[in-house]
């Protein structure tokens, strides 16, 4: 009996824990990512600016805008970090998380709402954003080639065909 099944793409030398080439998977997943939460930012705009005004749809976009910024240097501390240091870079990932939270809650009391900010389009343009980044993440990850175990280094004069 045979098979008609076809055997799919060849084996190469595909770089392992990213997807789609040589790039870095922080850079691909912090353009995933944006690209994500600026199209859902953009239809909440109008959304806001039907309902509230041009004062809604800039709040719900300051409001996403905060959101990438926070999301976005993390991925840029891992890309650049990552590049020396792959192990290292998950751990400055988190410790760079409480270290703006703090920073943005300093920022956020101490320089308080500005006037023109309609704080319900705020909330929900911040929301919108954090779900379709996480949403665009989640996705990236999960498309991506993590190495997970170290291959066994191939004996010299490559590998053995006589078995």
């Amino acid at each position: 009996m045979t098979s008609n099944a076809n055997s799919g793409r060849p084996s190469g030398k595909r770089v392992v824990g990213s997807f789609g080439g040589r790039s870095s998977l922080w850079l691909r997943l912090l353009a995933l990512s944006a690209a994500a939460a600026t199209a859902a930012t953009a239809l909440t705009c109008v959304i806001a600016a039907l309902m509230n005004g041009g004062q809604g749809a800039l709040s719900a976009a300051f409001g996403s805008a905060l959101v990438m910024l926070f999301f976005g240097i993390s991925l840029l501390i891992g890309h650049f970090v990552g590049r020396n240091n792959p192990s290292g870079a998950v751990g400055l990932f988190v410790a760079t998380y409480f270290i703006k939270v703090v920073g943005f809650a300093v920022v956020l009391f101490v320089l308080g709402a500005p006037e023109w900010l309609h704080a319900r389009w705020f909330l929900i343009g911040a929301v919108v954003s954090v779900v379709f980044w996480q949403a665009a993440e989640i996705y990236g990850f999960s498309k991506s080639r993590l190495q997970i175990y170290n291959d066994p280094a191939e004996p010299k004069g490559g590998p053995d065909v006589s078995a």
